[in-house]
């Protein structure tokens, strides 16, 4: 039970980074992104081709894949999103969806459906209180928790997150107060690129790099994000978490290929008896 418990903090900090990306962009841009899984791929596959491909170190490979992530995040707003926003939400989730399918074959397209791993060094596991661990494991609770000191960081101490709260809390007081809304959404864009790249490589080392590795997390993700309060950054860290374990430790009691069955159900719950989430707020008709 110990083993079983400590894998679902590792599966629920590995899906804390997406979780956040989401929370992220719905709080400032009010749509479900459903691309998220084809970009966690796509990271993952670019910082392959850097670490086994060109010999580079895992670390520099995935600084530098966060960064042009990020980046490409802007330029795929630029090109896709921008031009549908004032069209609603749920066009824009559409236009996601449609996103995904496309960088997933385009994943497809240059590395095929075989499955690929990362050129680092195979660690025996050891154990600390009869629990097994492994080099991975360890290294994706660090860089998880660091990457979520430094979110909540930026977000509570910088006027760059200081202005993304206010744009996701009222946009239009926002503008009124002089933010500019496109700067905020361009920073939200990269900061949410770079949150997808680190995921995707943290899931790479978990798992193979295969095209359909970040749409299998999907449902997780929303689940984790949706439970802890959709634009709750706090919301998605304990929504992932608790997704994570309590899918892990379902497998005691049912077979593991029904565990993709328990984030359905907790979205299910949480829609009927919390639309806002653990840690949302509730919407306020007037």
């Amino acid at each position: 039970m110990l083993q079983t418990l400590f894998n679902g903090f590792v599966t629920g900090i590995t899906m804390t980074l997406p979780a956040l990306a989401v929370t992220l962009l719905f709080g400032v841009l009010k749509f479900a992104n459903f691309a998220i899984g084809a970009m966690m791929t796509v990271a993952a596959y670019m910082a392959f081709a850097l670490n086994a491909q060109l010999g580079w170190p895992l670390l520099p490979s995935t600084i530098v894949v966060a960064i042009v992530c990020g980046l490409l995040c802007i330029a795929v707003d630029v090109v896709t999103f921008k031009p549908l926003r004032d069209r609603g939400s749920i066009t824009l989730m559409v236009a996601s969806l449609g996103l995904g399918f496309v960088l997933e074959n385009i994943a497809r397209l240059f590395y095929g459906n075989s499955a690929r791993s990362f050129a680092i060094e195979i660690a025996r596991p050891f154990r600390v209180m009869d629990i097994r661990m492994n080099k991975e494991q360890m290294i994706t609770i660090v860089v998880s928790t660091v990457a979520m000191l430094a979110m909540y960081f930026l977000l509570t101490r910088t006027p760059v997150g200081r202005a993304m709260r206010a744009v996701a809390d009222n946009p239009s007081l926002a503008l009124v107060r002089g933010i500019e809304s496109g700067r905020i959404i361009r920073w939200t864009w990269f900061i949410a690129g770079v949150l997808l790249a680190v995921g995707g490589v943290l899931i790479g080392m978990d798992r193979a790099i295969e095209p359909p590795m970040g749409s299998s997390y999907l449902i997780a993700v929303f689940a984790a994000a949706i439970f802890g309060g959709l634009g709750s950054p706090l919301g998605a860290f304990l929504g992932a978490l608790a997704i994570g374990i309590v899918s892990e430790m379902a497998t005691l009691v049912i077979p593991p290929n029904y565990r993709i069955g328990i984030p359905l159900c907790v979205i299910a719950l949480v829609l009927i008896f919390r639309p806002q989430g653990l840690m949302g707020q509730a919407h306020i008709r007037r």
